[in-house]
């Protein structure tokens, strides 16, 4: 299984994913899911991707090479004038995929499982986030519900259903996500480290930070153990029930 994360800012967006795939007890993986299109100037796209391994690589690998594809084609993440059209774009590869391989997966046992998180911008229209579906349909971000989550997703929702604010620095969301990232590896083994991390400030037009957390890397070790203490003195200071 696997655990994504896209908050939409004022200020930009900030994206992370893990990398385990579980196919398995014996058969755990470790696959990136977080991906990035990007021309610089001119639009970024970032995705997350979550589900049947081989369906999500599918629909990345059609985007890519849409790209290249001769100028008299369709629309395509190059070309796309509006956020909303990448989504349709998603989509579109989403049932491509699902002609192909969708009565494949039917008939030995498996559902064609798959979500994405997909945000960017381009030119001058404000960054959008969009939650993806295995249909291909979509629903866009809100100030009111700033954040889509995506895989197994109940641990870390707490923290951002309280806590996630439009109006946030990019740095704080980050610390924020990846407190729920932290709750999440605590309580569901099928989500582990490595995590990719990305934030992207508006109207830069290019991926500037990005960053690849394991096991050793000290912020990470840092607001995990603070975490911890900061829970415990916070339940400790509660008055406990008169019984």
């Amino acid at each position: 299984m696997t655990y994504c994360v896209g908050m939409l800012l004022d200020k930009g967006l900030v994206m992370a994913a893990d990398t385990r795939t579980n196919a398995g007890v014996d058969n755990v993986g470790k696959f990136k899911k977080l991906y990035t299109w990007e021309f610089p100037g001119d639009r970024v796209f970032v995705l997350l991707t979550a589900g049947n391994l081989a369906v999500t690589q599918a629909v990345v690998s059609i985007l890519s090479e849409q790209i290249n594809d001769p100028p008299d084609r369709g629309l395509t993440l190059k070309k796309c004038s509006t956020m909303f059209q990448a989504a349709h774009v998603l989509g579109d590869a989403v049932r491509e995929v699902r002609k192909a391989d969708g009565d494949y997966l039917t008939s030995n046992g498996e559902s064609f499982a798959v979500s994405f998180i997909f945000g960017g911008q381009i030119g001058k229209e404000r960054p959008r986030l969009f939650n993806i579906y295995a249909a291909g349909n979509f629903i866009e971000a809100t100030p009111d519900t700033p954040f889509f989550q995506i895989g197994e997703h109940k641990y870390g929702k707490p923290i951002l259903d309280r806590v996630a604010r439009s109006e946030m620095e990019l740095g704080e969301a980050a610390k924020m996500v990846l407190l729920s990232f932290d709750s999440t590896l605590r309580s569901n083994l099928s989500v582990g480290l490595p995590i990719d991390l990305l934030t992207y400030e508006t109207d830069t037009l290019k991926v500037e930070h990005t960053k690849r957390i394991g096991p050793d890397d000290p912020y990470f070790k840092m607001l995990s153990t603070e975490w911890s203490k900061a829970l415990r003195t916070a339940f400790a200071n509660i008055e406990a029930l008169d019984i």
